[in-house]
């Protein structure tokens, strides 16, 4: 088992608490190959044994795919910390020195709280990107079921809901429905996904690119007790 980190932005990960969300899809970039069967070839794993690919790839400069069948992903997300009540000297529940007895002034111990469920409390508070979230901060953990890839156009409507995005065609429509555009669950993923790109990578990986992408499918599970280190 390998653990592994995988950043997601708050709506999608309001989509993986709510139980929409259970696929990702992630650009491959370069370097890799489409053979003449239409594969996008980029490890040994993914070319057809009978190609000829097969015996060149190992010299290759191919990318791995980023996550395996059975790998075990911690969530980075938008976070930031609380205070709570004061330690009384106990390091382990979360005081900010190294000892209380040497702390400036009172000691609080701290939780840490998640933009996409919680609220700021203080002004002195600030969200911390989700690339800088710590290992120990995770409180979704997910099981890689399958990693394949594919074009991202490719995508049907029913993938697209199992990405998160929402067919609200049979929606209410008022001012006060979040949702002021009508879509179908593919058309919110396509403008999901763009919204994702910086300018400078539009003509390579927006919808309208076409890229390849991994896609990765994940089930919800528990926080192994063997969590341990990033493999």
């Amino acid at each position: 088992m390998r653990v592994r980190p995988i950043l997601f932005n708050t709506d999608m990960v309001q989509a993986i608490l709510d139980g929409r969300k259970t696929v990702t899809r992630r650009v491959v970039k370069k370097p890799y190959f489409v053979d003449d069967n239409g594969y996008c070839v980029v490890t040994m794993r993914t070319a057809p044994r009978s190609s000829n690919l097969y015996y060149q790839i190992g010299s290759m400069p191919y990318q791995e795919n980023p996550y395996k069948i059975g790998d075990i992903l911690y969530v980075r997300e938008t976070w930031s910390t609380q205070q709570l009540n004061e330690c009384m000297g106990n390091t382990k529940a979360g005081c900010p020195y190294d000892s209380c007895e040497t702390a400036p002034g009172p000691c609080f111990e701290k939780e840490y709280i998640y933009k996409a469920s919680d609220k700021l409390t203080s002004s002195a508070e600030k969200w911390h990107p989700s690339i800088h979230m710590p290992k120990e901060a995770a409180r979704i953990w997910l099981k890689v079921k399958d990693v394949r890839v594919e074009r991202l156009q490719d995508i049907t409507e029913e993938q697209a809901k199992s990405e998160g995005a929402i067919d609200n065609r049979g929606f209410i429509q008022s001012p006060e429905n979040e949702y002021n555009v009508v879509h179908s669950a593919k058309e919110h993923f396509m403008s999901i996904w763009n919204s994702t790109i910086s300018k400078g990578q539009q003509d390579l990986y927006s919808w309208g690119a076409n890229p390849w992408t991994w896609v990765i499918e994940f089930e919800r599970c528990e926080k192994p007790e063997a969590a341990g280190e990033e493999e």
